[in-house]
């Protein structure tokens, strides 16, 4: 059988049976529902058959449908396989790298050196997205996410990039204000910033176990530390991000060694997926920053 359709129409089919929708699929691909829909039309028609089971309230592939999801994802991952290995040829990495990160660790670790990467590989066009939570890289056809704590994900390649250990701090001008504790106990008598959609990371790992509730909560890591250098509290934050507040005395550190450390908060790594082959970008990306990041 002739299949006349191109590969634009194929990844159109893959969004739709990740995401579940034409909606979702068209928001995904920044592209209209119609577009969407008339590139699955004829798909069909050249396949003389129906792929997705379509209601007014979802989609589902049909048995044809998952089959040929099957073949098409190992099509589309050999022919991007063959374009990576004729770059690799050329000992030239090139084409788009999707990179998902925190925004602490996009603000503070990636974006100071993006200028020397695109230097060094003039070929690679960098996407840079910030989420606070956990992605999927497949349905968000993301290459590689930096991941802070403990990795949880099976079907993913890690590289460590290492630890970064946590810091209790506070601003000079909170502890003018409110005094230094001298104990752990102390802290629960002062004014806690915690993360609002992640109650794990409100576990500072005490080496005293006690009870704290923030007073202030916040979805970002980077939101915290601008609450607490404004005066606002006491946070636990990651060394990659306040590391240079505290050289500069922006922020003090307090209760040193109160932290259990190594700690399942303390965990860097680069993540990508483990069904495709390391690509040249992924390997140049860790690889670089690897030698730049002060964790």
């Amino acid at each position: 059988m002739l299949i006349k359709s191109k590969n634009e129409d194929l990844e159109t089919f893959i969004t739709i049976a990740n995401t579940g929708s034409f909606t979702s699929a068209a928001n995904q691909l920044d592209t209209q529902v119609a577009k969407v829909s008339r590139a699955i039309t004829r798909l069909e028609c050249d396949l003389k058959v129906t792929l997705f089971n379509r209601s007014t309230r979802r989609i589902d592939l049909t048995e044809e449908g998952q089959l040929f999801l099957e073949y098409v994802t190992e099509g589309l991952d050999i022919i991007s396989r063959g374009e990576e290995a004729l770059n690799n040829l050329q000992s030239n990495p090139a084409g788009k790298l999707r990179v998902d990160a925190a925004s602490p660790f996009l603000y503070h670790q990636l974006i100071p050196y993006i200028e020397d990467f695109q230097l060094a590989y003039p070929g690679i066009t960098l996407e840079l997205l910030s989420n606070e939570s956990i992605v999927d890289l497949i349905e968000k056809k993301t290459d590689i996410a930096i991941r802070i704590g403990k990795l949880s994900d099976s079907n993913l390649y890690a590289k460590k990039l290492g630890l970064s250990k946590l810091r209790i701090v506070a601003s000079p001008r909170y502890l003018n204000k409110k005094g230094a504790p001298t104990c752990i106990d102390d802290l629960k008598e002062h004014q806690i910033i915690g993360f609002a959609d992640s109650p794990k990371l409100n576990n500072w790992f005490l080496k005293d176990t006690i009870s704290l509730k923030p007073s202030i909560t916040a979805t970002s890591g980077e939101a915290i530390r601008q609450l607490c250098i404004n005066g606002n509290g006491i946070a636990v934050l990651s060394d990659f991000m306040v590391k240079k507040d505290i050289e500069k005395q922006v922020l003090v550190e307090i209760l040193p060694n109160s932290i259990l450390s190594p700690n399942p908060r303390e965990d860097v790594h680069a993540v990508y997926n483990k069904n495709s082959v390391l690509s040249s970008r992924i390997s140049a990306f860790i690889d670089f920053f690897s030698t730049k990041i002060s964790l």
